[in-house]
């Protein structure tokens, strides 16, 4: 064979190569779509359309299926197409065309005796994408459902509102104990109440079982509170610094605070790793309860009650009743006034981060959670009265049940404004609070 041809041949054959391998190479993707040959030649269909759908039953005989029911549907250029319900009570009803609003009708004539619709309406106008399958419904009989309404939610509003007055009571006695002995208004205590929910996280994220990790924030909280009162209270109460200049030192560490803490959170929200889903338990269909909930309000419960009565007939709480009656005739008797605001401090602190552990599990751990709750704790003190122990836990279960109640009247989102008009009201109409004393100013 000539030399020519040879070389011919090749030119040739290095052409049908690359042919060759994009052919498979197209064969290959066509298998992996799922397109075979036949699927590749199949014909497209000649039209669009939609598919009117839906089942007939009859609740006044236990939901049977009504048979031979047309049912109409029209278009927007006016044509119709009908289809009837078969022995099981299922409708469909094809309608050519590329969608848009079209009308579907229930023929009422065509219900069988003694059979009618649980309404007047027997129409329904949707609008269609192309190609979509809509399910028409048409209640028939009389409404059989056990719907619920709104005072039957009653007492389970009443119950959660309660839980939540418990659990914020110990942060609303906290606040109400530093402003009773120091007259400070902390802004900052809100986020006290993050310290507690967040440290609690990370111990329990950690390994440490929840209940050992609540009693070690508790400790942590303690001597953060002995910190705060040493490194930056105390100095600035003996440099004789005003009521309202510390007010805004609070505001300041308040926004630092919790910047810290979305640092170290990096802003998402947390979950303890126990106890996070407790079965429920139901009361007679009025409320739910969990073992959970029992268990957080007995706690609550016990430390309020402990506190109250430690400050009411311990030797340490006649001190710190005397400092916050009059700071300088307790010095006068003897009384180191400094300790029992370092106490105070230690103790507020605790009470504050064990209210936020246990509102970790209601709002979630996240660091806003002193910014949520903080203007309840400044309504429920006042409503109670500020620097009145039992006014804080009465002002905080008022608080509580209040919110909670209101969502039967208004949607979710404003619950809390309920707590702020009841605020506005105590204060015009008894500034001292319900349980506060009435003092004379001047």
């Amino acid at each position: 064979m000539p030399h020519g041809q040879i070389l011919a041949r090749r030119r040739r054959r290095d052409r049908l190569v690359p042919l060759a391998v994009a052919g498979l190479m197209l064969a290959a993707l066509a298998s992996l779509l799922g397109v075979g040959p036949a699927q590749a030649q199949a014909p497209a269909r000649a039209e669009g359309g939609n598919t009117v759908v839906g089942t007939l039953v009859n609740s006044a005989e236990g939901n049977a299926p009504v048979e031979g029911v047309e049912i109409k549907v029209t278009t927007a250029d006016g044509k119709e197409y009908t289809g009837t319900s078969d022995a099981e009570g299922k409708f469909s009803v094809d309608v050519p065309g590329d969608g848009g609003k079209i009308t579907v009708e229930l023929v009422v004539d065509t219900l069988p005796d003694g059979v009618t619709l649980r309404t007047d309406a027997n129409t329904r106008t949707p609008t269609l994408l192309p190609g979509q399958r809509f399910t028409a419904l048409f209640p028939i009989g009389p409404d059989t459902r056990n719907v619920e309404t709104k005072w039957d939610r009653l007492p389970g509003l009443v119950y959660t509102g309660l839980l939540f007055g418990l659990i914020i009571a110990l942060a609303a006695l906290g606040l109400s104990m530093v402003f009773g002995t120091t007259g400070l208004t902390n802004f900052a205590h809100g986020e006290l109440v993050t310290f507690g929910a967040v440290v609690c996280y990370y111990l329990n994220a950690t390994g440490l079982p929840f209940i050992a990790s609540v009693v070690v924030t508790v400790v942590l909280a303690m001597a953060f509170g002995w910190l705060q009162d040493s490194w930056l209270w105390r100095p600035l109460r003996r440099r004789g610094t005003g009521l309202i200049a510390m007010m805004i030192v609070t505001i300041g560490l308040q926004f630092l605070l919790r910047n810290v803490y979305q640092y170290f959170t990096e802003g998402r929200l947390q979950n303890y790793q126990e106890y996070l889903t407790p079965a429920g338990h139901d009361v007679g269909g009025l409320f739910t309860y969990t073992g959970r909930d029992l268990a957080i309000a007995a706690t609550c419960i016990v430390v309020l009650l402990a506190v109250i009565l430690g400050l009411t007939y311990t030797r340490l709480g006649r001190a710190t009743r005397a400092v916050s009656d009059n700071p300088a005739l307790a010095s006068a008797t003897g009384i180191n006034v400094d300790r029992v605001i370092s106490v105070v401090w230690i103790v507020g602190t605790a009470l504050a981060a064990l209210s936020g552990v246990f509102l970790g599990f209601q709002l979630g751990v996240t660091f806003q959670i002193g910014q949520l709750v903080l203007l309840l704790l400044f309504a429920a003190t006042c409503v109670g009265g500020l620097g009145s122990v039992w006014g804080a836990l009465v002002g905080s279960l008022i608080i509580g049940v209040l919110i909670d109640v209101s969502t039967l009247f208004i949607p979710s989102d404003l619950k809390n404004a309920g707590a702020l008009v009841l605020l506005v009201a105590i204060l015009l109409l008894r500034p001292q609070g319900l349980l506060g004393r009435r003092e004379r100013v001047g």
